[in-house]
């Protein structure tokens, strides 16, 4: 896959807006985001028609900016969807199923260590998310922050492969997490507490290394 799909990924369900949901998702499309990831869990979460009919609102949307529509760990709602494609945790049956029920989709895993990071590439994953960098809030069961020495190692052993980084990251930090060799960063609170998506979304959009 092009990595510049990674540049901005924004992930989002409506647990983690402050407001309206997809009222968030276009601001940050119009603004520049170019992945999006719906993950809606957490506590208050939507499920059932209304989990469905909200993650079709969303893709409708990212449509409509022609940015990739991926499904956080839900094989069976992404080939539903026929979304763009799927992001999913350590499970390389996962990978191995949507890839054989899904051709020519994006597949992303979340990667805490080299091990992981070898089976992802093995799996055949697209791309890996890599985090948590630093301290977040968004995910209550979030491993312990990462720093960005792992980050730096496994770009230098796959120079070439797509690497996206989560967790803790803002307009800040953002740049230093380029420099140590993301292609692109994946962010929820920041976006979807932001006053100013749009201001947001360009410093996040400019924080190049």
């Amino acid at each position: 896959m092009n990595p510049d799909v990674l540049n901005v990924y924004f992930i989002m369900g409506t647990v983690n807006c402050v407001e309206p949901p997809l009222d968030t998702l276009e601001q940050a499309l119009q603004a520049g985001i170019t992945c999006f990831q719906f993950r809606e869990k957490g506590e208050g979460c939507l499920n059932g028609e209304a989990y469905e009919t909200f993650a079709r609102n969303c893709q409708k949307l990212c449509k409509d900016y022609g940015v990739p529509f991926i499904v956080n760990d839900d094989v069976e709602l992404a080939l539903k969807l026929d979304a763009d494609g799927i992001h999913v945790g350590q499970d390389d049956l996962a990978i191995t199923e949507f890839r054989a029920r899904a051709e020519n989709k994006i597949i992303g895993v979340s990667v805490h260590n080299e091990q992981e990071m070898e089976l992802a590439v093995r799996s055949g994953a697209d791309y890996v998310g890599i985090g948590p960098i630093y301290p977040t809030k968004s995910k209550k069961d979030a491993k312990p922050p990462a720093g960005l020495g792992f980050l730096k190692k496994v770009r230098s052993q796959y120079p070439s492969f797509p690497i996206v980084a989560i967790g803790g990251i803002n307009e800040m930090n953002a740049s230093e997490v380029r420099l140590a060799g993301a292609d692109g960063i994946s962010v929820i609170s920041v976006i979807c507490e932001s006053s100013n998506v749009e201001g947001t979304i360009q410093k996040l959009r400019g924080a190049r290394g």
